[in-house]
């Protein structure tokens, strides 16, 4: 599918960011976040401010890298935290306008570039903008379009992709996933990842995984899931059921699918 334009994602970090923030305003410091349970408000809170302050120091250094142990001090008021995130958010946004997304910037992925961490952050700020939205038992529509970009990074970003050090093994099997209400169609393989880590040295052996991949031809899906985007990304992402999904096919390699998703990134 195509990519939403690089006005479109800083509009969307813009709307999700204030979205979050006016409802953690309205919230209970120390009420607990649903999808985080170790977390409070506040603490939701602290860390996306947290992400927005770090994406934003390496959109201003780039491309060098920024040192990961620079932490900031916690304001110990929630007004404090909130102020904070309004600083830090601001910083991030104004980081990212008129910035070319080819340019070269540091990311933890393979993709060194401004476009990644526009697209990344347009859909942290929106699974954290759902998380404050049910700790405070609230709901707001999301933007179809984002959703659907947001299965395809989900996939093809956070479970996908292959680093230098691994190699992967593609397997004949598929999951393909419908987005009902934006059309797009997005195909998930199956495969076999496997390397050595050269940070850690942990060694992965035939560790299951899947990438995005274009739709294959003469190829009908092992699985298909189908729904609304929103409901399809919220789910991947751990954050919604699959009460408004419809899912058929193989039902082993259903539960292939559901293994790999099956545990939760914050």
């Amino acid at each position: 599918m195509t990519l939403l334009s690089p006005e479109i994602y800083l509009e969307h970090i813009r709307g999700e960011s204030a979205l979050f923030r006016s409802v953690l305003a309205e919230s209970a410091p120390e009420a607990r976040v649903p999808t985080c349970p170790a977390w409070s408000a506040a603490d939701l809170l602290w860390h996306l401010a947290k992400v927005q302050r770090f994406w934003a120091g390496i959109i201003v250094d780039r491309p060098a890298e920024k040192d990961e142990a620079d932490e900031p001090d916690r304001p110990a008021a929630y007004a404090e935290l909130l102020a904070t995130f309004d600083e830090w958010s601001a910083a991030l946004v104004g980081a990212l306008e008129g910035v070319d997304v080819k340019e070269e910037a540091w990311t933890w992925s393979d993709d060194h570039t401004v476009g990644f961490i526009l697209r990344r952050q347009a859909h942290e700020a929106l699974i954290h903008r759902l998380d404050a939205e049910q700790t405070a038992g609230v709901a707001s529509e999301v933007d179809a379009n984002l959703a659907a970009d947001g299965v395809a990074e989900m996939i093809g970003v956070m479970f996908g992709g292959c680093p230098p050090w691994g190699s992967w093994e593609p397997l004949p099997h598929y999951a393909r996933l419908d987005c009902t209400d934006t059309g797009d169609e997005l195909w998930a393989q199956f495969g076999l990842f496997s390397g050595t880590d050269p940070d850690s040295g942990d060694v992965i052996s035939a560790e299951q995984d899947f990438h995005l991949v274009e739709a294959p031809d003469d190829v009908e899906p092992d699985v298909v899931i189908d729904g609304p985007a929103a409901a399809l990304d919220a789910w991947l992402w751990h954050r919604g059921d699959d009460s408004e999904l419809s899912i058929a096919g193989d039902r082993s390699i259903l539960d292939r699918f559901r293994g790999i998703v099956s545990h939760p990134i914050n």
